[in-house]
């Protein structure tokens, strides 16, 4: 993984508050709390592909309702 570097500058102008702000989007658009949630503890593949498969169906539960829903009206 490249290394990407966030750097943002504190100045008079914009404030601590605002630039903390900035500071948490710019960490979520590059992923870096995403990749710390996954490697906080380690799964196993098998597992991994369980949960992803969950998930998978998850969605399309949700989505086959969302339509079914649409098309009684």
């Amino acid at each position: 993984m490249s290394e990407n570097l966030i750097k943002i500058t504190i100045d008079e102008k914009i404030g601590a508050e605002r630039s903390l702000k900035k500071f948490k989007r710019l960490c979520e658009s590059f992923g870096v709390i995403r990749e710390y949630r996954k490697r906080q503890e380690y799964k196993k593949p098998s597992v991994r592909n369980k949960e992803k498969l969950e998930a998978a169906e998850k969605r399309r539960k949700k989505s086959n309702f969302k339509y079914s829903k649409k098309s009684k009206i």
